[in-house]
Parts: structure tokens; C-alpha cells; sequence
């Protein structure tokens, strides 16, 4: 008689300072770990100026679909210390690579023009109708407070019997924005992908966020990083810790991001929701903590 594996949550840690000492590069998230979408957490900026102060490299990876830049203007406007991080990978620099690799030159556009002006600014493609389009590129939904991905039902269906490639500049599926779930661009893909379109996921959990993260480590620290001192940071299961798996390091589970009430009571995290969040076959974690802090 065969029995399915017992889930294996991971430890849950009061402190991660120890367990931080075995690493030389932190790839960390930024919603939800670093803020929360208004402010800063504050315990989470301090171990990571800490970690930097030890002689550590902090990556920035973030499925924001912004230029990097743009992410950095963010990041201040939340309040969070520069001398926390070393580099910033953004969904948004990875898709203007991609089209520029693939040579589009004519782009469907789906998203808010206002928020991500700094990425459709950026494309060096001319914005047209669906019917002049080489591909589709995604930042998010046009109105992510009153539409839903089924919305865009109608257009993803139009752009199949083009085939038409779609470009996720965030494959996030939510967002966590002071409390508030909004649906993000990888709602949108994932409805495009299953109805059978092709999709170019820019970002976590993809090797292209993680890979772009890591030369950019090596190059600042001028030396190799062994893949055994790399830990990434993140309160997505689907992104970052699957990210972590693909990439083949360790990761550390923040709760109190988009899964905080799969995971938390109250301010605490629960052990019992914590092993039903990690039935096996869940990415692994080497630890799991409500906040970040040394």
C-alpha cells in the first residue's frame, strides 16, 4: 500500500541572522518583503543593511514592469534606505530586452499608460491596433482596481487567430497593495497561455531574472558566487520560491506578503496553516518567517 509523502513545512524562524551568515548574496523580492506596497518595513531594510555591512551583495529582483530606474524612484518614495541593496533586476528591463532581441517593432500595449510610462516610453516599437501588431506587451490590466483578467477575453482571442506572441513584463499574478489583493499582467498571461498562446514570461520564476541577478552579483563582487551561498528572499510560492528551485538555491519564505492569510494569525505565523500551504511537491524552504529581521 503506497502513501503520499507527509507535507514538510519549513522551520519557522523568530530571527534570520544566523541562518543569513551562510550566504555571500541575498536575491531578495521587493513587494511584500522589502514593503508593502506604502512603506517600508522597516526590520526587513535593516538586516539587509546589515547583511551589506558583513561584506553581502543584495540583488533587488522584482517583477515590477519598469525599467530599474524606475523601481529605485519607488523604492525611495516608500521610504526604503539605499544602502540596503547593491543592484535592482526588473521584469520591465528583461521584456525591453526580449523585444528588442525578437525585433518587434510593432506592439500591442495592455496596461496603464500613466503608472508604466517609464517602460512604454522606453520601447523602441511603435504602439498600434491589435490588427498591425507584431506582438502583445503586458504590464498589467488597464484599470487593476475595477477589471478582472477575463475582461480581456475578447482581445486575447483576437490576438490568438493572429498568433500573436505575448510579452508578461510581470508575471506576478497578484499584488499585495496595503492590505488590498489586485490582479498583475500574469493574470493576463496565464488566461492567454491557456487558451493556447505563446507567452514570454519576463521574470520570477524564470531563470531569466535569476541568471541576469546573479552575473550582476558576480560582476560587482568581481568573483564567482556559488549557487550554495545564494539565498533568495520572497513571499510568492509560485515566483520566488519555485524561482529559487529553478535556479537551484535556497530560499527563505516571508508570510506576511500575498499569502498572509493562507499563513498568518493575526501578526503570527501558524504552523498548522503553514503545513497546509506546503503540501508536498511545494517548493522548498529552508526557513519561514512572518517579517524579515535580523
Amino acid at each position: 500500500m503506497s502513501h503520499s509523502p507527509m507535507p514538510v513545512p519549513p522551520p519557522i524562524l523568530a530571527r534570520a541572522g544566523h541562518l543569513l551568515d551562510h550566504y555571500d548574496l541575498l536575491l531578495c523580492d521587493v513587494w511584500g518583503v522589502v514593503h508593502n506596497g506604502v512603506t517600508a518595513f522597516a526590520g526587513a531594510c535593516a538586516a539587509l543593511q546589515k547583511f551589506r555591512a558583513a561584506g553581502g551583495t543584495v540583488i533587488l529582483v522584482s517583477n515590477a514592469p519598469v525599467p530599474k530606474a524606475r523601481v529605485a524612484a519607488m523604492l525611495a518614495s516608500r521610504h526604503v534606505p539605499e544602502d540596503a541593496w547593491d543592484d535592482i533586476v526588473s521584469s520591465g528591463d528583461i521584456a525591453l530586452v526580449h523585444i528588442a532581441d525578437r525585433g518587434f517593432t510593432k506592439l500591442y500595449c495592455i496596461g496603464p499608460q500613466d503608472r508604466d510610462q517609464a517602460l512604454f516610453g522606453a520601447l523602441n516599437a511603435k504602439s498600434v491596433g491589435l490588427d498591425d501588431a507584431d506582438a502583445i506587451i503586458c504590464t498589467g490590466l488597464t484599470d487593476d482596481r475595477h477589471e478582472v483578467p477575463q475582461d480581456y477575453a475578447p482581445v486575447l482571442k483576437q490576438a490568438l487567430r493572429r498568433r500573436l506572441p505575448f510579452v508578461c513584463a510581470n508575471p506576478d499574478l497578484v499584488v499585495d497593495v496595503g492590505g488590498t489583493l489586485l490582479y498583475c499582467a500574469g493574470a493576463i498571461g496565464d488566461l492567454y497561455a491557456s487558451m493556447g498562446g505563446e507567452v514570454y514570461w519576463a521574470g520570477k520564476p524564470y531563470l531569466s531574472a535569476y541568471e541576469t541577478a546573479h552575473m550582476r552579483a558576480e560582476t560587482l563582487r568581481n568573483g564567482n558566487v556559488a549557487k550554495a551561498r545564494t539565498l533568495v528572499i520572497g513571499d510568492a510560492i509560485r515566483t520566488d520560491l519555485k524561482g529559487a528551485e529553478n535556479f537551484g538555491c535556497d530560499a527563505l519564505f516571508v508570510a506576511s506578503g500575498i499569502h498572509r492569510h493562507d499563513a498568518m494569525e493575526g501578526d503570527t505565523l501558524s504552523l498548522e496553516k503553514l503545513t497546509a500551504l506546503f503540501p508536498a511537491g511545494t517548493p522548498s524552504a529552508v526557513g519561514a518567517m512572518g517579517e524579515l529581521v535580523w
